[in-house]
Parts: structure tokens; sequence; C-alpha cells
């Protein structure tokens, strides 16, 4: 056994570790990517850049519409109301303007209260129970998000609002 052997050998325990994706053409012709390398067809591993995150940040006023707070809600109903993976000291690189953001709400999500994304201000997509939402095609530049928990048409409690900045590249 030469010196590279445990070399190799720790390379190849990280692979599975490491998720890989790759780029290749399919049968129409169409560009398309996938975690699986395709039977067949020449591809090409895509290195992605590392994960966003992000630091809890003070308090800022919200532009968020008025909503009447539940009546027999307590103003507080969960201790912890944030939004994660949403980078604050540098952009967020979004070639297409497409990204996910977390939710971290302790106790977890109470039936039948769902999230609510605020983007500037205004409601984003539909309300849902999972707390990893996706914004599509967003504009390049400064943007602020906060998330809503609500019931029905009535908010039960909001995040702080977090602001951030879209960085969008066109790549060849």
């Amino acid at each position: 056994m030469g010196r590279g052997f445990p070399i190799i050998l720790l390379l190849l325990l990280a692979l599975p570790a490491a998720a890989q994706i790759y780029k290749y053409t399919d049968a129409d012709g169409n560009t398309a990517y996938s975690n699986q390398p395709p039977q067949g067809v020449p591809a090409q591993a895509v290195e992605l850049p590392p994960l966003n995150s992000i630091e809890r940040q003070p308090p800022t006023s919200s532009d968020a519409p008025a909503v009447p707070l539940a009546k027999d809600e307590p103003h507080n109903a969960y201790e912890v109301l944030e939004l994660t993976d949403i980078p604050t000291e540098e952009a967020l690189r979004a070639n297409n303007g497409t990204f996910t953001v977390g939710v971290r709400a302790q106790p977890r999500l109470q039936s039948p209260h769902l999230f609510r994304l605020l983007l500037d201000g205004q409601p984003y997509g539909q309300p849902t129970n999972v707390p990893r939402l996706q914004l599509v095609n967003i504009d390049r530049g400064e943007h602020s998000l906060a998330v809503q928990v609500i019931a029905g048409d009535t908010l039960v409690q909001q995040s702080d609002t977090v602001t951030f900045t879209v960085q969008r590249v066109h790549q060849p």
C-alpha cells in the first residue's frame, strides 16, 4: 500500500456526504440537472457555492399591511419566530432570482396556523405549514422579508423584518 492509499480512502469515504449535481442535455435538447449521473449521456459535474447562513438582526420597523391580531391568541404565541438562511452581510447570489428561506418557530407551528411570507411588506405566495419557503424570480437589489403566522385572515404573530440584497449574475 502506497502513501496515496489513505488519501484515496478518505476521498471515497467523503463522497456520500458531498452532494453532487450533474448538468446534461436531455433527449429534447434541454439543459437538465440531476443528483445522479444520467445513463448513456455525457454529463458535467456542477460545483455549487457554499450555503448561505444568517445571523439574527436587531428588530426593524415593519411595512407589513395591518391585519387584526387574533382575539383568542396570546400576542406572542411562539417564543421564537424567525427567518433563516438569508445572508445579510453579503449579497444573496441567485442567478435566476429563485431561492429558499427557512422559518424557525418554537414551539412548532400549531394547527390551524400557517406561515405566510411578506416580501417588501406585501404577502408573497400561498400560506403553508412547511417551514421551508421558496421565492421565485426575485429582482436583483435590496428587499425586506418577514414571516407571519396566520389563522385564516387573522395575524397571530410576525417575525422581525430582515433586509437583504439579491445579486443576479448572468452565466453563459
